[in-house]
């Protein structure tokens, strides 16, 4: 029972609509109406700039984060008397924690279910569980975007590099953990099919990095 209520807990923390909140209380206008119409980090250094967009993925980052630490809130996880197993069963439950972040921050309940893609949430997840593969992910992220400065594909190299990672390079033995991140792999390109035929047709909106506009579309 207090694993649902947990779960639950985290769907809110989830459903904080940062960019929502973010375009009107500082802009005056609702981020879902403009750009991709994604109340995300993404249509938010599109539509408002990078210090908004740099804002919303902060926050939202760690309303995955947050998430992911209501686990230690379950006593059994504190005081584990079988390491192997509670650390199996701890991961587990971490996952599905984020997940249900990651679910509130997609549909949101105080947004009329209308929000983002879940990517800085996903990543706030990753980063509370493995700390180093989330670095390294960061890693590929920032390098896309300095060479390209499409966010989109930025946080699709990213996603794609993060199972790499888990399978190959850190050989992560948690089973589900493996799945998990192929899944998020696979999540992130369905979700942003749209961004991927923009980007092939060559209309995809590049961000504005040390203000340079000159190719900004």
């Amino acid at each position: 029972m207090t694993e649902l209520l947990l779960l639950f807990c985290a769907y809110l923390i989830g459903s904080v609509p940062t960019a929502v909140w973010v375009s009107k209380g500082v802009f005056g206008m609702d981020i879902r109406e403009y750009g991709s119409g994604n109340a995300g980090a993404t249509n938010t250094f599109r539509v408002l700039g990078p210090k908004a967009g740099s804002f919303v993925m902060l926050v939202d980052m760690l309303k995955g984060v947050m998430a992911v630490r209501l686990a230690y809130l379950v006593g059994y996880y504190q005081n584990p008397e079988h390491l192997t197993e509670v650390t199996t069963q701890l991961v587990n439950f971490q996952i599905g924690l984020g997940l249900a972040a990651v679910l509130g921050h997609i549909f949101p309940i105080w947004a009329n279910f209308r929000g983002g893609k879940g990517i800085a949430t996903l990543f706030g997840l990753v980063l509370a569980i493995q700390p180093l593969v989330a670095i390294c992910c960061v890693g590929v992220f920032l390098l896309s975007l300095s060479l390209t400065r499409y966010v989109s594909l930025s946080s699709i190299s990213a996603s794609i590099a993060f199972p790499i990672l888990i399978l190959y390079i850190f050989n992560e033995p948690e089973v589900f953990y493996r799945i998990f991140a192929i899944a998020v792999a696979l999540m992130v390109v369905l979700t942003h099919q749209k961004n991927i035929f923009r980007l092939i047709n060559g209309n995809e909106s590049k961000v504005p990095l040390f203000r340079n506009r000159r190719d900004k579309k």
